[in-house]
């Protein structure tokens, strides 16, 4: 019977069913709720879809474009290696940012 436990619990784990992730998929739904909730209550010719959760979180709940992807995925002058997402609520890596730096500090 403890094997048995220990299995389910090993499996459980294996396919990501522990609280963690439960946790951060629940805070997703919530941010993603408080980004929705945030522009409907805005007048309709002021709804931007994007923006900050909280002076924090950005959203981006626009169609995505190939530009702001580009923008936002790999663009090596951007300042920052982080920021928001080209879709969703959250942040997203600029790989072509990451990549500048990464040559730069090895002066490639």
């Amino acid at each position: 019977m403890g094997r048995k436990k220990h299995t389910d619990h090993a499996e459980k784990a294996a396919h990501g069913g522990g609280g963690l992730k439960k946790f951060l998929t629940l805070v997703a739904i919530a941010l993603t709720a408080a980004a929705v909730v945030k522009e409907l209550r805005r007048p309709k010719e002021e709804r931007t879809w994007h923006g900050k959760i909280a002076s924090v979180v950005p959203y981006e709940l626009r169609v995505p474009t190939l530009e702001r992807a580009r923008e936002r995925l790999w663009n090596p002058d951007a300042e920052h290696v982080v920021g928001p997402r080209v879709f969703g609520v959250g942040w997203s890596v600029n790989m072509g940012k990451a990549v500048a730096v990464v040559r730069q500090k090895v002066g490639v």
